[in-house]
Order: structure tokens, then C-alpha cells, then sequence
């Protein structure tokens, strides 16, 4: 195929079918949000284990539940965004590599204040991991499939959150919580070293930062396997906004309305989500069943999501992104009233806590794969990161809420009633997200 002097990259990517090397990367980016998913998960598997080798109340724990989203807020605004500016690929690989050694340190851990220590820098390094993997797998797939590959791509955090959770009702009993942590950073250990080699840099980007025609050539043709020679020059068409700097995007008028409702709808996507994993095995636990009953029923909440991820995207293919992503949090609203009539000793538990994960965790998949769209190349991951900083001060009052509302007295049926409330308005936000028309500088959100 003869190629013109001047590619235009985003045209180009999406009138070719995907290659090799743009499923390997698929392939990568899933496993990086797999490490991701682990991480996020294994304390809510570990918190009955840990408080009773340590003898601390539930409460008292909570501080070293919200620590890592504390950092991960953090992580996502100041690292995520970062990659606007340094790369996407040299953030991922740092990230990736800095949460395996942190998790690794936090298997030594003797105490609550060192622990919380240690997940609030392991949250840094996971921060950066999810906007990155978004964004870049975004700008190397066409747009037509890019709401299935990056829900695909999603399943890796539900897969890695269910997975850490077998691994754990495997470990705990025989080997302690230290085993689990020690298996939580081997893995993303690993993965750093062939990211290292296969992880490319996207060429959006190189030409955003006004790399060499040579590098961005070698780079292009490289995951899309064609021959580039002839080609002079590279360019994007979606680069018609002026702002002084890629966050002062977000907050002008064309940008400001989506901007805010993503965040909303994240914050209370991950304030279910989160308390959701985070305290349903200690309530199982308390209500006299063993650990590893705990730890398969909510590994069953994982494990629902990473189905609705994919039949979510799909769906934001067939029907458009807003209309499925807000039905599947209405839906979820409605199954969490549902798990909370159900009880914790119904022989249907662990049936429709794997329902409310399809619908909660399927939605937060698909609200990750539109985000993307939302903004254009060279704000992209700061758009993405802040979304997913801010939203995360929603799993930071999860992970936290829960112990106290425990503490406070509330049971099983109290709790999952009232998270329908922030599920429900998830669905009001994205439905308020495209209250202004999609200016040509953004690509689509069908």
C-alpha cells in the first residue's frame, strides 16, 4: 500500500485492521491492570487475617485501607498526568516496577503505622498505572473497537481482584497474609522486566512533543507492522484547542460540564466498589462463616465485573456509550437493594454479589474506555489521571466509611441500601455529561 508524504496518525490507525504487535499491547496494558486490580483488592482479602494477628479493631485498620486510594488519588493526578509531559511509556514502566517492590516491603510490615506507610507509597505508583494504560492502548486502536479493546483491557482489574482473592483463600490458611503481599509484587516484578523491552511509546504523543520524523516512523511502523519510508511528515487532526497547559483544558467552557460529571460518576462508581471488597469479607466473617468463604463470595463480585466489563462494552458499541454505561449503574443500584434484602446467609449470596459486580464494576470498566474521548491527544492522560485521582477520593471514603459504619452499628441490610444512592447518581452524570455537543477536537463518544 503506497503510503502519502504527510500521515495523518489517527486516520491512519483507524482505516487499518489491528496488528500483532497492537494485540500484544493489548495483551500488556490488560496485565498491568491486572497487577493493578491485585493490589487495589488484597487488603480487603487480608483485613480479617491482619486485624486478628494484630489484635486491632476494625476502625483502626481503616487507616491503612484508605491509605493506598489516598495515594492512588495522588498517584493519578502528579504521576498520571506527568506522562502529558515525560511519556507514557516511561511513567507505565516506573509505576509498574515501583508498586511490585513496594508490595514486596509490605509483607515485612510490623505494625499498622508501617503498613499504612508503605500502601500509601504502593498507592503512588499504582496511580499512575491505570490513566497510562487508558491512554496510551486509546491511541494505537481504532476508534470503531476501542470501547470493546479497552473493556477488554479492563477485565484485567476485575481478573487481578478476583484471582488475588483465590490466591488468598489458598495462601491464608497454611502460609499467612505475608505470603499473599509476597505474591502480589512478584508478579508486577516480572511484568516490568518485558515491559521493559515490548512497552512502545505512543506515537500520538511523539508527535504532540515534536519528536523526530525518524523516531515517531520506526515507532508507528513498528506496532502497526507496515512500512513507513515514504512517509515525511506526521500529524494529528485533533489538536484545534489552545490552552496554556493540558489541566487548564479541563476547566474551559467546552470542557468543564464533562470534566465534572466524570469525576462525580467515578467517585461514586468507587465508593461502592470499594467498601463493596474492602469490608463484605469481614461482614461474612463476623456473621460465622470461615475466611475462605469470605474470600470466594466477594472474589465472585470480581469476577461478575469482568463479565460486564466486556458485555458493557460491547453494549456501548451496539447502543452508545452514555446510554449503556448509565443503565448499567441503574441496574447496579437496583441489585445492591436487592443483595441487601438477600442477606449474608442466603444460599444466593454469592449469586448476586456476582450481579452487582457485573453491573458496578461493568459500568466503571466502560466509564474508563469513554473517558479517553472525552479530550484530545495532548490533555488526554491529564484528563483521564484526574478523573481517576479525583474520582478516587470515592474509594477513599469506602475503604474508610465501612469500618466506622460497623462501628457505628449499621448491619448488612443498612450498608448495601444506602449504596444504592451514590449508584444511582453515577447514572444522572454520565446521562449530564454531554450536555454540550462534541467539538470536532475530540474523537467520538458514540
Amino acid at each position: 500500500m503506497t503510503q502519502p508524504a504527510v500521515l495523518e496518525i489517527r486516520s491512519y490507525i483507524n482505516s487499518r485492521p489491528m496488528s500483532r504487535m497492537q494485540w500484544t499491547l493489548t495483551v500488556l496494558c490488560f496485565l498491568i491492570v491486572f497487577c493493578d486490580g491485585m493490589d487495589v483488592a488484597i487488603m480487603g482479602f487480608l483485613a480479617p487475617a491482619i486485624t486478628g494477628d494484630w489484635g486491632i479493631s476494625k476502625p483502626a485498620f481503616g487507616l491503612v485501607m484508605a491509605a493506598a486510594p489516598v495515594g492512588l488519588a495522588i498517584g493519578a493526578i502528579f504521576a498520571g498526568s506527568s506522562s502529558d509531559w515525560f511519556g507514557r511509556r516511561r511513567v507505565l514502566l516506573g509505576s509498574v516496577f515501583a508498586f511490585g517492590v513496594l508490595s514486596l516491603l509490605t509483607a515485612l510490615t510490623q505494625s499498622p503505622t508501617e503498613m499504612a506507610v508503605l500502601r500509601f507509597l504502593t498507592g503512588l505508583g499504582l496511580g499512575a498505572a491505570m490513566p497510562n494504560t487508558t491512554t496510551l492502548l486509546s491511541e494505537y486502536v481504532p476508534e470503531q473497537k476501542r470501547s470493546v479493546i479497552l473493556a477488554i483491557m479492563f477485565t484485567g482489574f476485575n481478573f487481578g481482584s478476583a484471582i488475588i482473592g483465590f490466591v488468598a483463600a489458598y495462601l491464608l490458611p497454611t502460609f499467612g497474609w505475608h505470603s499473599v503481599l509476597v505474591f502480589g509484587g512478584i508478579v508486577p516484578l516480572a511484568l516490568s522486566v518485558i515491559l521493559f523491552f515490548v512497552l512502545p511509546e505512543s506515537a500520538r504523543f511523539m508527535v504532540v512533543r515534536g519528536a523526530p520524523t525518524d523516531r515517531i516512523r520506526n515507532q508507528l511502523a513498528g506496532v502497526t507492522g507496515q512500512d513507513l519510508k515514504a512517509v515525511s511528515a506526521f500529524t494529528l487532526d485533533d489538536e484545534r484547542v489552545t490552552a496554556a497547559q493540558p489541566v487548564a483544558l479541563l476547566f474551559t467552557p467546552t470542557f468543564i460540564i464533562r470534566t465534572l460529571t466524570l469525576w462525580l460518576c467515578y467517585f461514586m462508581g468507587l465508593l461502592v466498589i470499594y467498601l463493596t471488597t474492602s469490608w463484605l469479607p469481614t461482614m461474612i466473617k463476623d456473621a460465622g462463616m470461615p475466611i475462605e468463604t469470605a474470600a470466594s463470595v466477594t472474589a465472585m463480585f470480581q469476577l461478575g465485573g469482568t463479565i460486564g466489563a466486556v458485555v458493557v462494552g460491547f453494549a456501548m458499541h451496539r447502543i452508545g456509550s452514555k446510554s449503556a454505561i448509565s443503565l448499567s449503574y441503574l441496574l447496579g443500584a437496583v441489585a445492591l437493594i436487592v443483595l441487601a434484602f438477600t442477606g449474608l446467609t442466603s444460599v444466593a449470596l454469592a449469586l448476586i454479589v456476582g450481579i452487582v459486580g457485573f453491573f458496578m464494576s461493568g459500568g466503571q470498566t466502560g466509564l474508563n474506555a469513554y473517558a479517553p474521548g472525552r479530550y484530545p491527544t495532548f490533555a488526554r492522560a491529564t484528563g483521564v489521571s484526574w478523573m481517576l485521582g479525583v474520582g478516587r477520593l470515592g474509594s477513599i471514603l469506602g475503604s474508610s466509611i465501612g469500618g466506622l459504619l460497623l462501628g457505628f452499628g449499621w448491619d448488612f441490610r443498612g450498608i448495601f441500601c444506602a449504596l444504592a444512592v451514590p449508584a444511582a447518581i453515577g447514572a444522572a452524570a454520565i446521562l449530564l455529561n454531554e450536555l454540550h455537543a462534541a467539538p470536532r477536537t475530540q474523537e467520538a463518544t458514540r
